[in-house]
Protein backbone atom coordinates (compact mmCIF):
# COMPACT_ATOMS: atom_id res chain seq x y z
CA UNK A 1 0.00 0.00 0.00
CA UNK A 2 1.04 3.52 -0.95
CA UNK A 3 0.96 5.89 2.11
CA UNK A 4 -0.10 9.67 1.25
CA UNK A 5 1.46 11.38 4.19
CA UNK A 6 -0.90 14.23 3.75
CA UNK A 7 -3.33 10.89 5.24
CA UNK A 8 -1.14 8.45 6.63
CA UNK A 9 -2.94 6.60 8.74
CA UNK A 10 -6.39 6.45 6.62
CA UNK A 11 -7.17 3.47 5.18
CA UNK A 12 -9.72 5.10 2.19
CA UNK A 13 -7.31 7.60 0.90
CA UNK A 14 -4.80 5.23 0.48
CA UNK A 15 -7.03 2.72 -0.82
CA UNK A 16 -8.07 4.66 -3.24
CA UNK A 17 -5.04 6.19 -4.39
CA UNK A 18 -3.18 2.82 -4.78
CA UNK A 19 -6.54 1.89 -7.01
CA UNK A 20 -5.68 4.96 -9.42
CA UNK A 21 -1.97 4.07 -9.49
CA UNK A 22 -3.22 0.45 -11.11
CA UNK A 23 -5.93 2.35 -12.76
CA UNK A 24 -3.78 4.47 -14.66
CA UNK A 25 -1.66 1.33 -15.91
CA UNK A 26 -4.18 -0.35 -17.27
CA UNK A 27 -5.37 2.85 -19.07
CA UNK A 28 -2.25 2.84 -20.42
CA UNK A 29 -2.65 -1.06 -21.67
CA UNK A 30 -5.96 -0.41 -23.14
CA UNK A 31 -4.06 2.99 -25.09
CA UNK A 32 -1.62 0.68 -26.61
CA UNK A 33 -4.01 -1.58 -28.17
CA UNK A 34 -6.29 1.81 -29.50
CA UNK A 35 -8.88 1.06 -27.02
CA UNK A 36 -9.12 4.89 -26.43
CA UNK A 37 -12.66 5.70 -25.47
CA UNK A 38 -12.74 2.94 -22.73
CA UNK A 39 -9.23 3.83 -21.86
CA UNK A 40 -10.33 7.84 -21.46
CA UNK A 41 -13.75 6.83 -19.00
CA UNK A 42 -12.10 4.02 -16.85
CA UNK A 43 -8.85 6.46 -16.43
CA UNK A 44 -11.16 9.68 -15.65
CA UNK A 45 -13.75 7.73 -13.38
CA UNK A 46 -10.82 5.43 -11.61
CA UNK A 47 -9.04 8.58 -10.75
CA UNK A 48 -12.14 10.55 -9.96
CA UNK A 49 -12.88 7.89 -7.03
CA UNK A 50 -9.83 9.12 -4.83
CA UNK A 51 -10.22 13.45 -5.93
CA UNK A 52 -13.63 12.89 -4.47
CA UNK A 53 -12.42 11.18 -1.22
CA UNK A 54 -9.46 13.59 -1.15
CA UNK A 55 -11.59 16.40 -1.16
CA UNK A 56 -13.93 15.29 1.90
CA UNK A 57 -11.16 14.77 4.13
CA UNK A 58 -11.65 18.95 3.68
CA UNK A 59 -15.32 19.37 4.25
CA UNK A 60 -16.90 22.63 5.50
CA UNK A 61 -19.31 20.65 7.03
CA UNK A 62 -20.94 16.68 7.90
CA UNK A 63 -23.22 17.14 4.80
CA UNK A 64 -20.62 18.23 2.51
CA UNK A 65 -18.26 15.64 3.79
CA UNK A 66 -21.25 13.06 3.09
CA UNK A 67 -21.93 14.30 -0.49
CA UNK A 68 -17.99 14.09 -1.65
CA UNK A 69 -18.06 10.92 -0.16
CA UNK A 70 -21.48 10.24 -2.38
CA UNK A 71 -19.48 11.63 -5.12
CA UNK A 72 -16.89 9.17 -4.67
CA UNK A 73 -18.56 5.89 -4.70
CA UNK A 74 -20.93 7.33 -8.01
CA UNK A 75 -17.40 7.34 -9.73
CA UNK A 76 -16.77 3.64 -8.31
CA UNK A 77 -19.96 2.51 -9.70
CA UNK A 78 -19.27 3.69 -12.77
CA UNK A 79 -15.65 2.80 -13.20
CA UNK A 80 -17.11 -0.99 -12.24
CA UNK A 81 -19.52 -0.49 -15.24
CA UNK A 82 -16.69 0.36 -17.78
CA UNK A 83 -13.88 -2.73 -16.02
CA UNK A 84 -17.20 -4.71 -16.31
CA UNK A 85 -17.64 -3.84 -20.39
CA UNK A 86 -13.76 -4.52 -20.84
CA UNK A 87 -14.35 -8.10 -18.91
CA UNK A 88 -17.21 -9.08 -21.52
CA UNK A 89 -15.96 -8.09 -24.60
CA UNK A 90 -13.98 -10.12 -26.44
CA UNK A 91 -11.53 -7.53 -28.04
CA UNK A 92 -10.26 -6.06 -24.90
CA UNK A 93 -7.70 -6.63 -21.83
CA UNK A 94 -9.01 -7.05 -18.25
CA UNK A 95 -7.66 -7.29 -15.07
CA UNK A 96 -9.35 -9.10 -12.02
CA UNK A 97 -7.33 -7.51 -9.57
CA UNK A 98 -8.95 -4.15 -10.69
CA UNK A 99 -12.69 -5.83 -9.64
CA UNK A 100 -11.04 -6.94 -6.44
CA UNK A 101 -9.07 -3.64 -5.58
CA UNK A 102 -12.20 -1.93 -6.41
CA UNK A 103 -14.74 -3.85 -4.71
CA UNK A 104 -12.30 -3.54 -1.56
CA UNK A 105 -12.36 0.00 -1.94
CA UNK A 106 -16.19 0.47 -2.51
CA UNK A 107 -16.61 -1.68 0.91
CA UNK A 108 -14.96 0.95 2.98
CA UNK A 109 -16.22 3.90 1.69
CA UNK A 110 -19.99 2.23 1.79
CA UNK A 111 -19.38 1.44 5.25
CA UNK A 112 -18.42 5.45 5.97
CA UNK A 113 -21.08 6.99 3.99
CA UNK A 114 -23.84 4.16 6.08
CA UNK A 115 -21.67 5.71 9.26
CA UNK A 116 -21.99 9.08 8.15
CA UNK A 117 -25.24 8.91 7.45
CA UNK A 118 -26.30 7.50 11.70
CA UNK A 119 -23.78 10.31 12.73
Amino acid sequence: MTTLSKYKDNLITNLSFDYALMIIEFSELLREKKKYVIADQILRSGCSIGAHISEAQNAESKADFKHKMKGGAKQADENEYWLLLCKHSKTYPFNEELIVKLESVMRVLNKIISTSKRA
